[in-house]
């Protein structure tokens, strides 16, 4: 137990700032991420009993953050259409800036046209672009071929180009 205790406390001081950037750029919004990033270790902890090693340390890890996350963003979209409310003002405000951010206004419209893929795209325009991890990591990660990956890249990639064109 003692053994296991000082890993997660490796992995906490080791991944806890990447994965909530990971998990931020998924979700949006800071409350929300941090609250994921919480139920994310919760999960790693029971979980590392029966870690195989199957998989680095990382991989395994960021698995878990994008399936909170995408599971996270499902039930949000569940709970809007039970409210019979828009999917639309909930992407405008978790794609809004932190009030303690100083962002400019072209920051601020590339975070809205991600906010504006679907969740998969999203995901892996986030972990290429801001994590600039490369398709293989990616895929150990989400489970999907390099090649989908890199389609589902280049898509997202000219959805938010054009979506940037569209709003200059």
């Amino acid at each position: 137990m003692i053994e296991q205790e000082k890993l997660f406390n490796d992995l906490v001081r080791q991944y806890s700032e990447p994965l909530y950037w990971h998990v931020r750029t998924i979700v949006g919004s800071h409350e929300d991420a941090d609250d994921l990033l919480q139920d994310i270790f919760i999960k790693v902890w029971k979980a590392l009993p029966g870690f195989r090693g199957d998989a680095d340390y990382f991989s395994w890890l960021w698995r878990i953050a994008t399936n909170e996350a995408l599971s996270f963003l499902r039930k949000a979209k569940v709970r809007a259409a039970l409210s019979f409310s828009r999917i639309d003002p909930e992407a405008e405000r978790v794609s809004d800036p932190n009030p303690f951010f100083d962002g400019d206004k072209a920051m601020a419209a590339l975070r809205k046209a991600i906010a504006s893929l679907p969740d998969k795209q999203r995901v892996v325009f986030g972990m290429r672009y801001y994590e600039e991890l490369s398709y293989e990591q990616i895929s150990s990660i989400t489970g999907t071929s390099v090649g989908a990956l890199k389609a589902s890249y280049h898509i997202a990639y000219e959805k938010v180009k054009a979506f940037l064109t569209d709003s200059d």
